[in-house]
């Protein structure tokens, strides 16, 4: 996944540009190549992932080998869920750490999915969660966000709790972590600035 900058991929005897917010998609053992455009280099995620659901999740995602890239709808949210991999994967290899770190790639790959299954406009909770998005820098109140998707504020905190396990302020705390540490790993910012620029009020 390519979260700033541009690169290529070379796979299946073509070559494709991937931009900001592209992903790519490819099968184990697809022999490919690919590299950061010299003008614009970019930085990127990566992950490895196998098991008996990458299959249909990849499929449900679109992908064919003939068309590896995805473009995402939600940058910041599948850039914190690669963050909780890296971050879990970090601490220890334990088996425990090894079966909640599966949960999470499978949570990744469901989210690339349900993001080209879902209509534009998505359901009230992809609404709210786009509108967060969209917010970074601001503070969200639960009854308006609530009042701009059309349900009540109790229905949506219910809604993203089951979407997330947690609250609608966790889930937009989550969201300004996820663009500090993408900021931090791609610019020479500094940490006052990007704090502003999460609309975090206080620096430290």
């Amino acid at each position: 996944m390519c979260v700033d900058g541009a690169g290529w991929l070379e796979a299946g005897g073509s070559r494709v540009r991937i931009g900001p917010g592209g992903a790519v998609i490819l099968p184990a053992g697809t022999p490919h190549a690919y590299g950061a455009s010299e003008g614009e280099p970019w930085t990127i995620w990566w992950v490895h992932v196998r098991g008996r659901d990458v299959d249909e999740l990849v499929g449900s995602c679109g992908i064919r080998p003939d068309a590896p890239l995805l473009s995402l709808r939600s940058l910041d949210r599948i850039t914190a869920l690669l963050d909780e991999i890296v971050t879990s994967l970090e601490r220890d290899m334990t088996p425990a750490r090894l079966v909640a770190t599966s949960g999470m790639a499978w949570r990744l790959m469901t989210q690339l999915a349900v993001d080209r299954l879902l209509p534009e406009g998505g359901t009230p909770v992809e609404r709210a969660m786009r509108y967060l998005e969209d917010r970074i820098d601001g503070h969200v109140q639960v009854g308006e966000l609530a009042a701009f998707v059309g349900v009540s504020p109790s229905h949506l905190a219910a809604l993203f709790r089951q979407a997330t396990g947690g609250g609608v302020v966790a889930h937009h705390l989550s969201l300004k972590m996820a663009r500090a540490r993408r900021l931090l790993d791609t610019t020479d910012l500094a940490v006052a600035e990007i704090a502003r620029q999460v609309g975090m009020d206080d620096a430290f």
